[in-house]
């Protein structure tokens, strides 16, 4: 390498135009290339808004709330970045507007700026470059990977690019690139592409002090040569650094498409790195199973956020992995809960499999047991995830047990049956954020399991997110009955899976699976569910 350890590179992506251009796939898509080089890759998000975590959104307005091994909840483009560059993240790699202001507002409480007037320049700017700096040495990382939220022009993201601008200058430019993700929209009939919004956006960039390296145009289609040069001649940036991002048939295709224009090299000329090896072999073996399967199958899956497919991001990535791996093509049908309540279970005729996922509130919660029932009886492949989990307890607790009341005390206080209840823990807990049972903990799973077998060990390791849990009290009633719980907390307090005794596959955690999925290494449960669906 010709960098010393103590001069860490940077990559700063950017985006402008409008959100969802898939800023997060693109940063994604380079940690790849560059990890393919040999080079030890630190992604980071920003996220402008003042929430300290993405713990107390709605799915509705935000996505998924992807939960780390340490239990941080974040944004759902830490899920891309864990996936794509097959790494398990912190909490330190999401960095928030509240972080960084509740840093500075304790630092001034204690009195650490002396009495100066504390301000967003130097001092708010200063805690996002430290906060930068930190993550980046801690992992000795070659190349911190920065994606900073919303578009350019944001007033809330102004800090951020104040902070990265400051950054280029203090470190200099061979250490420091910048790309930004932009628009190429086609209009009219002609079919022609507008360069427009990419220079209004590099034009606003510029107006802060960031000339960017690369130009990631988002469009239907690749740009056209002439398209190219006109936006080079533009913006500023060098041919080969303007890059193409036509829309793929699959997320996993893009850094093969970035690699192919010749990004790769782009980067490491600008950065001055010199690549230690080459391998991106098994993420080309990954795609071709992806896109060759030998049979498709219909898996149901029964959520309450399905108008929003963000609010399952981790669910439909870990079907690809699982597709890919049994070379299955996972079609999935997506069946509002609430719908199950009025039109009932002829939803699900024709599904091969049904997933009832994670989910919180009491609205369609009848739609969802009535699908853990429909599986059960209709001997249809099942699995289900956290609420899903505890869903199938209280599905079997009144059909097979009889205990017509039974329910989760989430959603009847007052239940005479609460087969599933607050954890002790929770009883006392007044606020809302980070206050759930949260991040990867240990199970101990029965030997004679198919959950065992799906994961070929008897310890595993799975993140978690929730406040309410099978009550201990209910257990025996319901084993004996041939319910069983194979998978517990490492002390034996918790139920952690269950699997119904003579059913063909029907099984379901408290933990959820599809955040530690990856390409390579597909959620046992999932990959167990496509493979019993295609059977």
């Amino acid at each position: 390498m010709e960098h010393s350890r103590d001069c860490v590179k940077y990559v700063i992506v950017t985006g402008g135009v409008l959100s969802g251009l898939g800023k997060g796939i693109s940063t994604s898509s380079i940690g790849v290339l560059l990890k393919s080089k040999g080079l030890k890759v630190c992604p980071v998000k920003i996220d402008p808004y003042l929430n300290v975590d993405a713990g107390t959104m709605n799915p509705y307005q935000h996505g998924e709330v992807f939960v780390l091994d340490d239990g941080s909840e974040v944004d759902l483009d830490l899920g891309n970045y864990e996936r794509f560059l097959d790494v398990n993240l912190t909490g330190d790699h999401n960095i928030t507007t509240g972080k960084v202001y509740r840093a500075v507002i304790e630092k001034e409480r204690r009195g650490d700026y002396l009495g100066r007037t504390v301000q967003i320049i130097p001092h708010v700017t200063d805690e996002i470059k430290t906060q930068l700096q930190a993550v980046g040495e801690k992992e000795r990382a070659d190349i911190v990977l920065v994606e900073v939220g919303g578009t350019v022009g944001d007033i809330e993201g102004m800090p951020f690019l104040e902070a990265v601008r400051q950054l280029a200058q203090e470190i200099g430019k061979d250490n420091l690139l910048f790309v930004h993700t932009t628009l190429v929209p086609i209009m009219g009939a002609v079919g022609e592409q507008k360069t427009k919004p990419t220079q209004q956006s590099v034009r606003e960039l510029r107006s802060m002090g960031i000339q960017p390296n690369v130009i990631i145009a988002r469009g239907e289609h690749s740009l056209e040569p002439d398209i190219k040069k006109k936006i080079a001649f533009f913006t500023d940036v060098p041919v080969e650094g303007i890059i193409s991002a036509p829309d793929a048939s699959t997320i996993y295709d893009v850094p093969l498409l970035f690699d192919g224009q010749g990004l790769t090299e782009y980067i490491l000329k600008t950065l001055r790195l010199k690549p230690k090896d080459e391998d991106m072999q098994e993420w080309k073996a990954f795609l071709e199973n992806l896109k060759n399967p030998d049979k498709e199958v219909t898996i149901a899956l029964v959520g309450k956020y399905t108008h929003l497919k963000d609010s399952y991001i981790s669910h439909i990535e870990a079907f690809h992995h699982a597709g890919a791996a049994a070379r299955v093509h996972v079609k999935l049908k997506w069946v509002e809960s609430v719908d199950l309540e009025k039109h009932g279970t002829k939803l699900l005729e024709g599904a091969d499999g049904i997933l009832v996922p994670g989910g919180f509130g009491d609205r369609g919660i009848e739609g969802k047991i009535a699908a853990t029932r429909y599986a059960a009886e209709h001997d249809v492949p099942f699995q289900g995830v956290c609420l899903g989990f505890q869903l199938a307890t209280v599905g079997f607790a009144r059909d097979v047990l009889g205990l017509k009341g039974a329910n989760s005390s989430e959603f009847d206080p007052k239940t005479p049956q609460p087969v599933v209840d607050l954890l002790p823990e929770q009883r006392s807990v007044k606020g809302m954020g980070a206050t759930m049972r949260l991040g990867a903990h240990e199970i101990d799973v029965d030997p004679n399991s198919t959950t065992a077998k799906l994961y070929g060990a008897t310890t595993i390791y799975e993140r978690h997110r929730h406040r309410y849990e099978i009550n201990p009290a209910y257990i025996p009633k319901l084993e004996d009955a041939g319910l069983r719980y194979v998978g517990r907390s490492d002390d034996g307090r918790r139920m952690e899976v269950l699997e119904l005794k003579g059913h063909p596959y029907f099984v379901a955690s408290q933990f959820h699976p599809e955040l530690r999925s990856r390409p390579l290494r597909p959620s046992p449960i999932h990959l167990g569910l496509v493979r019993a669906a295609a059977r």
